[in-house]
């Protein structure tokens, strides 16, 4: 089976805590000893806004914001590579055709950000789909998609399983402004819509989660499946 995992940088290294990374990494080390290709794409997380933010203090147009961040999740993925030692890539891809090439060579292929304007939401989205992976999994610091952001309505309603164009619908009033709440951004959901990806997004706090959603389809997070989709094998051996 192939993923690609999106590990967001709050849930990767909030804190710069090596023992996360380790467990991050050993946990990928495991998918791949079940069989697995792996993809990687890192987010900035709290690195990445305090550099966002010193830059726009000093005057940054976007563009340069966005460079900032994208350093940032190049970062963390150094920090993931080097938890990971020979298992994947030297250093962070840059672009899709190194991490696919990445793939190929049997290395989990680890990459941050590629360009301004695009979020490791898409990043993922987008390395999923020129793949053809069997499964996207989105770690993040929310379990799943909800209604309303959860952190500001307690009365917020997760979705156990949605479509992609479902997904869309949800995220595009989300999308909208500042501080927007969305657990993945408007580009990603269009891009799981259109590659039909096979999606999960879940809590990632705990790295463990990730493995089991991957090889068991275990989570209490959301499901995103494209009509006629196929469950992964993985998840039918176990049944």
């Amino acid at each position: 089976m192939r993923v690609v995992l999106s590990i967001g940088g709050s849930v990767l290294a909030p804190d710069l805590d090596p023992d996360r990374v380790a467990a991050y990494a050993s946990v990928i080390e495991t998918l791949v000893d079940e069989g697995c290709d792996v993809g990687v794409v890192a987010g900035g997380g709290k690195v990445a806004r305090e550099y966002i933010g010193a830059g726009r203090e000093l005057g940054a147009n976007e563009v340069q914001l966005d460079q900032l961040g994208i350093g940032a999740t190049r970062l963390n993925a150094r920090l993931l590579i080097a938890a990971l030692g020979q298992a994947a890539n030297l250093s962070p891809a840059e672009e899709y055709d190194a991490a696919g090439e990445a793939l190929r060579r049997g290395d989990v292929a680890v990459m941050g950000g590629v360009a301004p304007g695009q979020s490791t939401d898409a990043v993922a989205a987008a390395f999923a789909e020129s793949v053809d992976a069997d499964l996207l999994v989105y770690a993040t610091s929310a379990n799943g998609v909800y209604d309303a952001d959860p952190n500001r309505d307690d009365s917020a309603t997760q979705y156990a399983e949605l479509s992609p164009e479902e997904l869309v619908e949800i995220i595009v009033p989300m999308s909208r402004g500042a501080g927007a709440s969305a657990p993945v951004d408007l580009l990603a959901a269009k891009l799981i819509q259109r590659g039909g990806i096979r999606t999960v997004v879940l809590d990632g706090t705990e790295p463990d989660r990730v493995g089991d959603a991957v090889l068991r389809g275990e989570h209490t997070g959301t499901d995103v499946v494209p009509e006629e989709s196929d469950r992964p094998t993985y998840w039918t051996q176990v049944e």
